[in-house]
């Protein structure tokens, strides 16, 4: 399932998050955080992570993305990893196609008692806005083909970690994003969409019916639903 997620970050979020961003020092050479598959095609820079800047970014998009209720209903987050951020533009502008590694490491400060993860849900935050930059387009592939993607400032997209997915060659100007991972409670993504649609169309009924007989009924399918598949 891939998902867009509008104004998940405030535009005064935004602001604060480019502003944070400036600055040559605080930027890496995107390949080294890269598997060996990816090093071959990632070429972009990336924040480091063991800045304060890092840190307070991470609680930020945090903080916005438990906030909102769909990312919640979509992604079903059992753990996240803190999220990274990278810039695309100049002579550092693109990544191509490449699936994300299967288990990640948590970062030593945010690592719990099982120190990986598995990359269920992928997600990119925006912070550049369309017009700031060419190019750039998030691509990512499923079963009804390529699906390219470039949103506002502060909205974000969710897709499967399983997927084969590329940045484009940014041709004019800079783009800036957010990215991270979900170790979802449910691992399979059609269990998940199934899921998602369901608890949609309740909100619906609910809207249009009030609170029914069959919508306790369709509640209870769907809870029952969650826990024959989660994984807690």
């Amino acid at each position: 399932m891939l998902l867009t997620l509008h104004q998940v970050l405030s535009p005064e979020e935004v602001t604060q998050a480019r502003e944070a961003l400036q600055g040559e020092d605080l930027w890496r050479d995107g390949a080294n955080t890269a598997g060996a598959q990816a090093q071959t095609q990632k070429n972009n820079r990336q924040l480091r992570q063991d800045s304060d800047t890092s840190r307070q970014l991470q609680t930020l998009v945090l903080q916005a993305l438990q906030r909102d209720p769909l990312f919640f209903s979509a992604a079903l987050p059992k753990r996240i990893l803190p999220p990274l951020f990278n810039r695309y533009g100049g002579a550092h502008n693109f990544y191509g196609a490449h699936v994300d590694g299967a288990i990640l490491k948590m970062p030593s400060h945010a690592a719990q008692a099982i120190p990986w993860l598995r990359s269920d849900v992928s997600c990119t935050v925006f912070l550049s806005d369309p017009d700031d930059y060419e190019g750039g387009e998030l691509l990512v592939q499923d079963t009804y083909g390529s699906r390219g993607v470039k949103l506002a400032a502060g909205d974000a997209v969710l897709y499967p970690g399983t997927s084969v997915h590329q940045v484009t060659p940014v041709t004019r100007g800079e783009r800036l994003a957010a990215f991270l991972w979900i170790e979802s409670l449910v691992r399979s993504d059609e269990q998940r969409r199934l899921l998602f649609d369901l608890d949609m169309n309740l909100l619906q009924l609910r809207a249009q019916l009030g609170e029914t007989p069959q919508t306790t009924a369709l509640t209870g399918v769907y809870h029952n639903l969650l826990r024959q598949w989660a994984d807690t």
